[in-house]
């Protein structure tokens, strides 16, 4: 377990709340990778195997991750995006601890961003002009991190070492190799290791065109319950045109999490209802998303979690701004909030805080994450949420095309030649996203490969599901079966079985 959370520091830290890595930033460079996974092979040498099969399998699922992504594909060499996780400071703007230990850790890890800097333009030798473009802005929006009273030697090292890495991004981003595939064995590699599974991209493919049609016969039906008359994507672009301003967003937003925590108490869909979310601002280093929450870690002492809100810049022009505005309409955010708080995300990380062991508690399956939050949200369709109003399933089919395009791109920009052009071609066509917007989605697949694992974690929940259905007959409920798989904590996908045979 050690060696594991010493190759991926930044999740442990901040996903699984081991806090003991505060003001640590792991090294990246080449020669601290290959350390790294030698410490994880003596490690696994030195260990006996854990007394539960499934916790056993669940641990090497993720040793075999780490060293598909650092010894196989060398993710670290192509990606900015792994040193960027470990180099940001917004993970100490939560109040897991007291407000003075927090700043002395932001300070420790700022002190060494020099050092880091140094290891990701020594790592990063295979960056690609395409990754480079679509992530230079974040890595600008790091330097957001430093606070104005910083000691004035660290926050001038900080500076600089941000500025020479930042110049390296910029360098790859005019200058850098074309090519962003990474060739099916590697994006199959990535996506097996990660979920304990034998991945079949063709398989996966045919799959996420198959759901693409679904989603599109679902929406038509809903649409045409408002208008049916016109196209369903035409009626649900001027849906999501009535939404708040920027001022009422964040009030928007506490009212939709009052309703979606109500809601998944009322019908009993989670193991746990208890804890406290609060939503306000997304710290700025993390404003590139809409919205994220923010959970009350496993190893971490009681307190609330936050679900982050990100309203439009003053400084963005107008057309951009209301772009960004009709994520938070009335036809499109409570579904983001369904997604991120109630059944999704926050109630997620209440039960991870009920998990038993520290492999379940810290090792975290991302598809599994992600799968689970977007199962929530059709679970809540079926469930009734929003009553006989279809703005709310509307919402959850707007999002859900979103993902399963992204997972159709994913694997066509990085094993079918897709260029990103066609992939935004391929958002404008399959959903209510355009121009830049589908744009953005489209330049996503260059550095986050896996992002199709919303839909993928989805359909296996819902596999599972049925077949929970099967095995259990009257002894199934909803209930019942969130907690069977809730209580693995956030297994690998191909572990879930384990929550039919023992729920």
């Amino acid at each position: 377990m050690r060696a594991l959370c010493d190759l991926n520091v930044s999740a442990a830290r901040e996903e699984a709340g081991r806090h003991e890595y505060d003001g640590i930033i792991q090294n990246l460079s080449p020669g601290g990778v290959r350390q790294g996974l030698a410490a994880l092979a003596a490690a696994r040498e030195a260990s006996p195997a854990l007394p539960d099969p499934h916790d056993e399998a669940h641990l090497v699922a993720f040793e075999d991750q780490a060293r598909v992504v650092y010894g196989h594909v060398e993710l670290h060499r192509s990606n900015p995006l792994l040193h960027l996780g470990e180099m940001d400071v917004a993970c100490y703007d939560r109040d897991y601890a007291p407000e003075h230990e927090r700043n002395a850790a932001r300070i420790a890890h700022l002190s060494q961003w020099p050092h880091a800097a140094e290891h990701a333009i020594e790592a990063l030798d295979r960056l690609s002009r395409p990754v480079a473009n679509s992530l230079v802005g974040a890595v600008r929006g790091l330097s957001a991190g430093i606070p104005a009273g910083t000691e004035p030697a660290i926050r001038d090292a900080a500076l600089a070492a941000h500025a020479r890495l930042t110049g390296h991004v910029e360098h790859a981003a005019a200058t850098g190799p074309p090519e962003v595939a990474l060739g099916s064995e590697a994006l199959t590699a990535l996506l097996s290791s990660a979920e304990a599974m034998t991945v079949d991209l063709g398989r996966l493919a045919e799959q996420a065109d198959a759901e693409r049609d679904r989603l599109l016969a679902r929406l038509g039906e809903d649409c045409a319950l408002i208008d049916p008359g016109r196209p369903a994507l035409e009626v649900a672009r001027e849906l999501v045109r009535d939404h708040p301003d920027a001022a009422g967003v964040i009030e928007a937003a506490r009212v939709s999490i009052r309703q979606a925590i109500d809601f998944t108490r009322e019908k009993n869909l989670v193991p746990y209802t208890d804890g406290e979310c609060l939503v306000g601002l997304a710290p700025e280093s993390r404003r590139w998303a809409v919205a994220m929450m923010a959970w009350n870690a496993p190893g971490e002492p009681e307190g609330p979690s936050w679900y982050y809100i990100t309203p439009p810049d003053e400084s963005w022009p107008e057309r951009e701004a209301e772009e960004w505005l009709e994520m938070f309409s009335a036809t499109t955010l409570p579904g983001i909030t369904v997604h991120e708080v109630a059944p999704g995300h926050f109630s997620h990380g209440r039960a991870l805080r009920h998990a038993h062991g520290d492999v379940r508690r810290t090792l975290q399956s991302s598809a599994f994450i992600e799968g689970w939050a977007h199962y929530a949200e059709e679970l809540c369709v079926d469930e009734g949420f929003g009553g006989d109003d279809p703005r709310f399933a509307i919402g959850v089919w707007l999002e859900s095309l979103v993902r399963v395009t992204r997972l159709a791109c994913a694997i066509g920009v990085h094993t079918a030649g897709m260029t990103v052009e066609e992939a935004a071609r391929r958002f404008e066509a399959d959903t209510h996203l355009a121009g830049p917007a589908a744009l953005s989605e489209a330049s996503r697949a260059t550095f986050d490969p896996t992002y199709g694992r919303y839909t993928w974690g989805k359909l296996e929940i819902l596999r599972l599901r049925e077949r929970a259905r099967k095995e259990w007959g009257a002894g199934f409920t909803l209930h019942r079966f969130h907690s069977a798989m809730l209580n693995l904590g956030a297994p690998p996908l191909g572990l879930l079985g384990t929550a039919v045979d023992q729920g």
